[in-house]
């Protein structure tokens, strides 16, 4: 059972909304007790107007008009204290202050139902979520892996940033991607690229015929897209979609990574203190792209050998700004935490993250943390 009282919302604490409730009940209890000591000619009844106002503004309708109907209870102790409920100076505040308190209340109540339907619509992004980016294995053979999703607004709990584990025969595949755009349509980018991974990268297919696959999954959508909008009018940008990707494949039993860079920001590995960043020769263009750019998949390998960890992040990250407007320095802030495991990593960049921004990001950020463990006995 919620302890808070009853109309507080959930983002205030028990102790906080206690103290907030005080205000309005004390301005009234002043103001009465002012105004009954004060001389005849000075009238004090019109700031209890401030009392449902102010409640109005953190607290729901029933509590905005119990403050309401006590503050007009406080005018009519005073009018009578003074002197009488049919003096017509006092007739008029009671009658004013009686209205102003079923506006706020209204107003209130407007307010709470707009909460409850941004609470509504979270727990329908939070299930959207769950459904389309899964929560990433915290095993996988030889592998421990830790994964963190950064929204940039707080009613969306997921953008167009994407992440993906699927467990072969011989290691595990890894994805992490970026669709371009925002809101509906980068979800939708999005969710094909998980969903033809998912399908594909199970199998023993070499990484070219995945990245084939992913690119002709991105493909196909935008040509269904354009064949359903026949005749009608497409903007630029749905035209040019496209998603920025990154698939690995790290072995169970080679001190190696193979991967496919997409035009996607470089993974890093954290080895021994140090901070490599794993630049490709040739990347290829983004999915989806292929009938702009020539395609070509270079696979890549890299040394990754027990106790090393492997960092994979989107734009988001590195795009973030500080109160200097520059771009987060992420290979100088792992450099001290390289000897932390893959959850605590993730939890020291997301708190250094939050810092550096302001606790505001301009884009979402999906971080996936891979650490190389000694073979079991």
């Amino acid at each position: 059972m919620d302890p808070r009282p009853r109309g507080i919302p959930a983002r205030l604490s028990r102790r906080g909304g206690r103290l907030l409730l005080a205000v309005p009940f004390a301005l009234i209890a002043v103001v009465t007790v002012v105004d009954i000591l004060l001389p005849p000619e000075v009238h004090l009844g019109p700031f209890l107007i401030a009392a449902p106002a102010v409640t109005a503004s953190f607290a729901g309708p029933r509590m905005t008009a119990l403050v309401g109907a006590v503050a007009v209870l406080a005018q009519a102790i005073v009018a009578i204290a003074r002197t009488s409920l049919t003096d017509l100076n006092h007739t008029y505040q009671i009658v004013a202050l009686i209205l102003i308190s079923v506006i706020v209340t209204f107003f209130a109540y407007l307010r709470e139902a707009h909460e409850s339907k941004v609470t509504q619509l979270r727990s329908i992004a939070r299930a959207a979520q769950s459904v389309v980016l899964r929560p990433l294995p915290r095993r996988s053979g030889p592998l421990r892996i830790a994964s963190l999703y950064l929204a940039a607004e707080e009613e969306a709990q997921m953008g167009g940033d994407l992440y993906a584990a699927a467990r072969t025969a011989s290691g595990t595949r890894l994805l992490i991607g970026d669709a371009r755009g925002k809101g509906l349509d980068a979800i939708s980018e999005a969710s094909l690229v998980l969903g033809a991974f998912r399908v594909t990268a199970r199998g023993e297919r070499e990484l070219p015929e995945l990245i084939a696959h992913l690119e002709a999954g991105v493909g196909s959508a935008e040509e269904d897209e354009r064949a359903g909008d026949a005749g009608v009018p497409v903007d630029d940008e749905a035209q040019e979609a496209f998603v920025t990707a990154l698939v690995l494949d790290i072995p169970d039993h080679e001190p190696v990574v193979r991967l496919v860079n997409c035009g996607h920001p470089p993974p890093l590995i954290l080895r021994e203190g140090r901070v490599v960043v794993l630049d490709s020769a040739g990347p290829s263009p983004p999915l989806g792209l292929a009938d702009v750019l020539a395609p070509s998949v270079a696979v890549e390998s890299f040394p990754f050998d027990v106790g090393d960890v492997l960092l994979l992040y989107t734009d988001g990250v590195v795009e973030a700004r500080g109160h200097d407007r520059a771009f987060y320095p992420l290979a100088e802030r792992l450099a001290a935490w390289a000897r932390d495991d893959p959850r605590t990593l993730l939890g020291r960049l997301r708190d250094d993250l939050h810092a550096y921004a302001g606790g505001h990001l301009g884009d979402d950020a999906a971080l996936v943390a891979v650490e190389r463990l000694a073979p079991e006995p």
